[in-house]
């Protein structure tokens, strides 16, 4: 209940900065169902044609067969299949849309234990004297979160407490929001087993789930490493002479009402089981996906039976551990839904057969590049189509189905297709408003948006760079398994 009254004050807090970004950028939903309507024009426009699938037998995967493109003869999508899109869109991507509820639900009654509250809280107290120790340690916590179950909006309840605990040490607002935020999103965009990006594409490219895992923690590390430094390297610079950081000179005009200190909950034996359970619980979902070939229903019912013995162990109730699903399975609606509508841009290309059409494009145009080239273009396409797509699930929905048979076309593979995704959905993450998590962050922090962007537009190029040599050495090495 603590954790919802505070969530509904965050909001609250965040109109403003809401309101002053919604006259400049439209919501994501108006921008996917634009798209939705544009695709539909182009079915009026773009000839229409297909290419024979077929299934391979080796794989059970479905290919293109390359050399069976042809025209037909045009389908244009009328006006009321532009609005049925999105029912269709929601339908088609029904497995996904259900399996984020229910993780969602999970990691609510998770976060109703208090648990995660109290491990950040046992590690501040025993890491207090050791600063630059206790800021690696929180950057490497918040990663372990994104990289296993996508952890984005959770980190809002716990930027008070980056940001008290920062200038304890001497540092400001803009090192507690970064141990967080930048912790969090760094594992986020690894997608080590995050189900959320890489799950979601590689569902969609026909590819085992959480396959390829071995390369993408060589380059967690990377990424991990390059953005703990970056931190590092501001803290050092601004413990030394405050007068250099970036909010030397700013002061809220509510800095009356600042964030009072947040209370952190004391670890208990029963926190202490909570996240025992959610060891357990990884460790089986780990266990599942490699040895027994879990897929996609599979991990929702693990993640639920890991949501319900965590309620039962954080001694929840019957009713309590069902609120809290509620609760926590709402938080992910927008992200949940957002999956169905950007289906419904597939739906509309469809219907058009212009789909085939755009891949015959695609293809053709990458095909004539160097692999390498074609790998990395797809990276910055996806770069780009983040800052309108902010969703990862969204985005696989919206582009997988796209990239998935261009990279067969091009000689690229299927899982440097979905890293390339992946890494491009979060690199524009840390500095694009039209995330609303993000915003969110920055009005709990008070830290204004500008000087945000000025600080971290050095660490976005150098994801960007990175993720350009995680891709380039994934086409040489040809990273697979398909």
């Amino acid at each position: 209940m603590a954790r919802r009254f505070f969530l509904l004050q965050v909001l609250s807090r965040c109109g403003h900065s809401f309101a002053v970004m919604k006259t400049r950028v439209p919501h994501v939903y108006a921008l996917l169902f634009f798209v939705i309507i544009g695709a539909a024009i182009l079915t009026y426009i773009v000839p229409a044609g297909e290419y024979d699938r077929f299934v391979d037998e080796a794989t059970g995967r479905t290919l293109v067969d390359p050399d069976s493109f042809t025209f037909v003869e045009s389908q244009p999508v009328g006006l009321m299949a532009i609005f049925e899109s999105v029912q269709r869109g929601m339908i088609a991507a029904g497995n996904i849309v259900f399996f984020i509820f229910i993780i969602g639900g999970a990691f609510g009654i998770i976060a109703a234990t208090g648990a995660i509250d109290a491990g950040l809280g046992l590690a501040v107290r025993k890491l207090a004297n050791f600063d630059t120790l206790l800021l690696i340690a929180i950057v490497v916590l918040f990663s372990i979160g994104g990289a296993t179950f996508g952890m984005a909006e959770e980190t809002l309840v716990f930027i008070p407490i980056g940001v008290m605990l920062a200038k304890q040490l001497g540092y400001d607002a803009m090192v507690g929001l970064a141990i967080v935020t930048l912790g969090a999103r760094v594992g986020f965009g690894a997608g080590v087993l995050n189900p959320f990006n890489v799950g979601v594409a590689q569902e969609i490219s026909e590819l085992p789930l959480f396959s390829g895992l071995e390369f993408r923690l060589i380059w967690y590390v990377i990424f991990l490493a390059v953005t703990i430094a970056f931190i590092l390297r501001y803290a050092r610079k601004i413990k030394a002479n405050p007068e250099l950081s970036v909010l030397s000179d700013w002061q809220d005009d509510d800095a009356s009402t600042d964030t009072a200190d947040p209370v952190i909950p004391a670890f208990t034996r029963t926190h202490g089981l909570v996240l025992l359970t959610i060891a357990l619980g990884f460790g089986i979902v780990i266990y599942g996906v490699f040895s027994l070939g879990w897929y996609i229903t599979e991990l929702a019912g693990m993640f639920l039976a890991m949501g319900i013995v965590a309620g039962v162990v954080g001694r929840l109730g019957v009713n309590g551990t069902a609120k809290s699903f509620v609760v926590g399975a709402r938080e992910l609606t927008f992200g949940a839904l957002i999956v169905g509508l950007a289906r419904g841009i597939l739906v509309v290309l469809e219907q058009g057969l212009i789909i085939d059409t755009i891949i015959y494009a695609g293809g053709t145009w990458l095909s004539g590049m160097p692999a390498v080239l074609a790998a990395n273009g797809m990276l910055v396409f996806q770069t780009l189509l983040n800052v309108l797509i902010p969703s990862g699930s969204g985005q696989a929905a919206a582009t997988m189905p796209i990239m998935a048979p261009i990279s067969d076309l091009a000689g690229i593979t299927r899982q440097t297709a979905v890293l390339a995704f992946h890494y491009g959905d979060t690199i524009t993450n840390l500095i694009s408003p039209t995330v609303g998590t993000l915003m969110a962050s920055l009005a709990i922090a008070k830290v204004p948006f500008a000087r945000y962007a000025k600080w971290v537009f050095p660490l976005v190029l150098i994801w960007l760079v990175v993720g350009m040599a995680a891709v380039t050495t994934a086409v040489m090495i040809g990273y697979g398994p398909f």
